[in-house]
């Protein structure tokens, strides 16, 4: 890190640029910033495939596409990747992807989850994790793996994370005939804020879990006193957060002509929400409530958390700190799902919604679409209820919608609370935080000021934040300029919704 830092120029030099990239379920996104103030200086986007199953080498490819799109790197002296938790990115000796990730958002191992959940009881993964599994985790996908698919368990060299094989790639590691320096393993490297996602690393320790692991896949994790070496797997090096995890001795050519120079800087990187949180400045205190396809409510503490109903996670934050979160399945997926019923974009849903009342006369829309992760409901499905002549009209379903969203993750923020986390300041971010119906409801549903940051790309902010604290030695403060929303309690919204949950 000092080397670094000497070796870079000075924080406020103008001139000196860096890259965060976000790696996101849906699309991989590129951003070009000073490193002095943080100002965008150009930015790439590249689209995922769907699915919650996908190949990573359609990353690998995106994030090509996003480089060149972003005016590629040569002017770039660090780049950190933000991207999607918990996937599992399986590897074999070759270095080559076993088969498709299972993403986050895949519940099969649902049932996995559950028994190890009863393997060792929610107080003592609390302990050992900081979180109780659940079916977006790695570990559960691990244990589905070793039940469901034996022979591809038995092939597995080394377990990553979207973001650590990504960042493994940009280095210029890989299967031999893809890459400059073939598939040395050894160099997988991640941060603890994805680290402590997979379930079997403990984020108090800042440590593997062996037992853990082996718990999962039913395979030790290498140089660990259990089991034959022989049959060991290779998990990422935990990289500090203000560290890199190296320094490119050669070009790599990345997909769609792009390429990375000799002597830049690949850092640690971060989990999305992780990122995010860096890239928003969060500090004790702060929340945020993050509306993408998927919901999530996070802050920033230094204090561990513990919480045996598994509904907060305790995972580690991109600083050293922790970041307690709460994530939903079911966030603006629940616009975009009844905006196609109604036939409307996400704006017109949102006219729709200012024209009802709060609360919807009753209306109330429990959103789980695609079963839900907070609660820990994978099999759940939507449900409308409140149906009148007076209410089953489009603009108390839009009303309804805006507010089923809103409340699941109003839940989340009463959780959070729970464990001890002040919330002084309540920032709404997503794509679905720019709708003013949103934004509206939201100051109804929480019952407090919300304050909504610009639109911009925050995990990739985040991303680039840690890029320029790794080359200057200090973490910059970019400032965000933020709208208030001010408080509008409408408690009943809520209450009706939780009466609806059961």
């Amino acid at each position: 890190m000092a080397d670094l830092a000497s070796s870079a120029t000075d924080p406020g030099d103008e001139d000196l640029l860096v890259a965060g990239v976000d790696s996101s379920t849906q699309s991989c996104k590129v951003v070009v910033r000073r490193a002095a103030t943080g100002e965008v200086v150009r930015t790439g986007r590249a689209a995922h495939p769907d699915g919650t199953e996908v190949d990573p080498a359609a990353w690998w490819d995106a994030l090509g596409v996003a480089v060149a799109d972003a005016g590629g790197l040569d002017d770039v002296a660090a780049i950190g990747i933000g991207g999607q938790q918990h996937g599992m990115v399986v590897l074999d000796s070759a270095g080559r992807v076993i088969r498709p990730a299972l993403l986050w958002n895949d519940v099969r191992s649902a049932a996995a989850a559950a028994e190890m959940v009863e393997d060792l009881g929610r107080e003592a993964w609390v302990a050992r994790t900081g979180l109780v599994p659940v079916a977006s985790f790695t570990a559960t996908k691990l244990r589905w793996l070793r039940d469901a698919e034996p022979e591809h368990a038995a092939r597995v060299a080394a377990v990553a994370l979207p973001h650590d094989w990504l960042s493994w790639r940009l280095r210029g590691y890989g299967p031999a005939d893809e890459s400059p320096l073939g598939p040395e393993l050894d160099a997988l490297a991640t941060d603890g804020s994805d680290a402590s996602g997979t379930a079997y690393w403990d984020p108090a320790r800042r440590e593997y879990d062996p037992e853990l692991f082996e718990l999962a896949l039913g395979r030790p994790l290498r140089g660990a006193e259990t089991g034959d070496d022989g049959d060991a797997v290779i998990v990422p090096r935990v990289v500090a957060p203000s560290e890199a995890m190296g320094t490119l001795e050669q070009d790599v050519d990345l997909p769609g002509g792009a390429r990375a120079s000799r002597g830049l800087v690949v850092t640690a990187g971060a989990g999305d929400n992780a990122g995010a949180a860096l890239g928003l400045g969060l500090a004790a205190g702060d929340v945020a409530v993050s509306l993408g396809t998927s919901g999530t409510v996070f802050g920033v503490t230094d204090t561990a958390i513990e919480d045996p109903t598994g509904t907060v996670a305790g995972f580690a934050d991109a600083t050293g700190s922790r970041l307690p979160i709460v994530t939903t399945l079911n966030a603006a997926r629940v616009l975009e799902v009844i905006g196609g019923l109604l036939g409307v974009d996400h704006a017109e849903l949102g006219r729709l919604a200012l024209q009802a009342p709060a609360g919807a006369d009753g209306l109330v829309l429990v959103p789980y679409f695609v079963g839900e992760r907070t609660p820990n409901r994978p099999d759940a499905t939507a449900s409308l209820l409140g149906m009148t002549p007076g209410t089953t009209d489009r603009a108390h379903l839009a009303r309804a919608a805006v507010e089923g969203m809103l409340c699941a993750l109003a839940d989340g923020l009463a959780a959070v609370e729970r464990t001890g986390v002040t919330v002084e300041r309540l920032l709404l971010i997503g794509g679905a935080a720019q709708n003013e119906a949103v934004r509206v409801v939201a100051a109804q549903v929480f019952g407090r000021e919300v304050l909504v940051p610009e639109p911009g790309e925050y995990v990739a902010a985040g991303a680039a934040r840690q890029a320029a604290w790794v080359v200057t030695g200090e973490l910059p403060g970019w400032s965000i300029p933020t709208t208030s929303i001010p408080a509008d309690p409408h408690p009943e919204v809520l209450e009706r919704y939780r009466a609806a949950v059961g």
